[in-house]
């Protein structure tokens, strides 16, 4: 792959992903003339994706061969989640209420029946789409998408390896992936903008979620700061001090898994990015018992903000726009797939009265896992990043169980 796009440096390509951020954020903070218009419609977060994606399609830069996603996943992914739960307070999440995890639930369970639904609706009129033979089987294909949606990147490693998918045809899978869970959230976010609206649509109460976002901007106005050069040199060395451990843990914690078989529902915990998300999520909400929570008066989770655009920003760049209709058949799967995702949700949401902000996060934490989730969350407000966070490593807990549960249903769909 390398030496297909016109720029190979990483740091060249790195600075053309700080130029379309920088120039995204300054853009979208003009509120008047055309830009205000603009990002009344197309949300900053999108472009943030599509502008990268941009630059690969022209053939700029390669996605596929750049390190930049893997140093944005493993070294930015985790500091981000450390900072951003710092100065989390369980207690005003866990007083939210039973409905977040009724959501999120709920979008797991659409991601498990809409899978075999999607297949046996496509069967009907395209039976060439759902078949293949041996290691082509499209619903061991779709597997990797199962476990994509509902956990995240190491669960859909681990579907990869247990039903032993063809490696080239994967691709497809990923785009596929990919490009639904893109336009799913691109709907999500362009839905923020109208949540009072939704909210009234749902006849939801969302006073719990306003107390907590109170509450945390009452918190963060208290410790408040100009951060000092101490101040973010502390804040760098917690954020990547905690890094260095979860990578350290990750790495021999695996190693107690190195026997379980490709076979097993345990195979995700073989998986370092599993235990690295969850290493940092468990350093960070430990954090946020000590003192060390003032730092967000610092600014500790706009910085967490900072390596997630980042991180956006190199998933973007990996985004195919131009094999898009390559596979119609696939991506009519997708979308079906995840249009049973999205109605459960909004079914569950009005029957329970759920605030749009749990209907969007629930189903982040499924399909965009610990990437876009906290993304989302931060978009309702910065408060409640934290929130995407611990509903997203629930994600990665029951990612391989639910995708198993979803393609046995989908191999019974492909055969029947």
């Amino acid at each position: 792959m390398e030496g297909h796009a016109f720029f190979t440096n990483d740091a060249i390509v790195f600075g053309l992903l700080a130029i379309i951020l920088g120039f995204v954020f300054y853009t979208s903070n003009k509120k008047e003339g055309f830009w205000g218009g603009f990002y009344k419609y197309i949300p900053a977060l999108l472009l943030c994706y599509m502008l990268p994606a941009v630059l690969n399609l022209l053939g700029l830069v390669d996605g596929e061969s750049s390190k930049l996603y893997f140093v944005a996943s493993r070294y930015l992914l985790p500091a981000a989640i450390v900072l951003f739960t710092i100065s989390v307070d369980l207690k005003s999440i866990l007083n939210l209420g039973p409905k977040a995890l009724i959501m999120f639930i709920t979008g797991t369970i659409g991601i498990i029946i809409g899978g075999p639904i999607a297949i046996l609706i496509v069967s009907i009129f395209s039976p060439e789409t759902v078949g293949g033979s041996g290691p082509t089987e499209v619903w061991k294909g779709l597997s990797t998408i199962a476990g994509s949606w509902i956990g995240g990147g190491a669960n859909q490693a681990a579907m990869l390896e247990i039903y032993e998918y063809d490696k080239v045809e994967f691709g497809k899978m990923v785009l596929v992936d990919v490009l639904m869970a893109n336009v799913w959230m691109a709907i999500l976010l362009l839905g923020i903008g109208k949540t009072k609206r939704i909210d009234k649509w749902l006849k939801a109460d969302s006073s719990s979620i306003e107390t907590l976002k109170s509450k945390v901007s009452e918190f963060s106005d208290s410790v408040k700061r100009n951060p000092s050069l101490n101040d973010l040199m502390i804040i760098l060395g917690i954020a990547f001090g905690a890094v260095g451990i979860s990578h350290f843990g990750a790495d021999h914690i695996t190693q107690l898994f190195s026997d379980v078989p490709k076979s097993s529902t345990l195979y995700t915990f073989t998986k370092p990015f599993f235990w690295l998300v969850t290493i940092a999520t468990i350093i960070g909400v430990s954090l946020s018992f000590t003192k060390a929570k003032n730092y967000e008066g610092a600014g500790a989770s706009k910085l967490g903000s900072v390596f997630i655009y980042i991180l956006v920003a190199t998933i973007g760049m990996s985004i195919d726009l131009g094999s898009v209709f390559e596979n119609p058949g696939l991506i009519i799967i997708g979308f079906i797939w995840i249009s049973i995702h999205a109605i459960l949700l909004i079914i569950v949401a009005k029957l329970i009265k759920a605030p749009y902000f749990f209907l969007a996060v629930g189903s982040q934490a499924n399909v965009g896992g610990a990437a876009s989730a906290p993304v989302v969350a931060a978009e309702f407000h910065p408060s409640l990043a934290s929130v995407g966070v611990l509903l997203a490593v629930f994600g990665y807990v029951v990612g391989t169980y639910g995708a198993i549960l979803c393609t046995i249903l989908m191999q019974m769909a492909a055969a029947g």
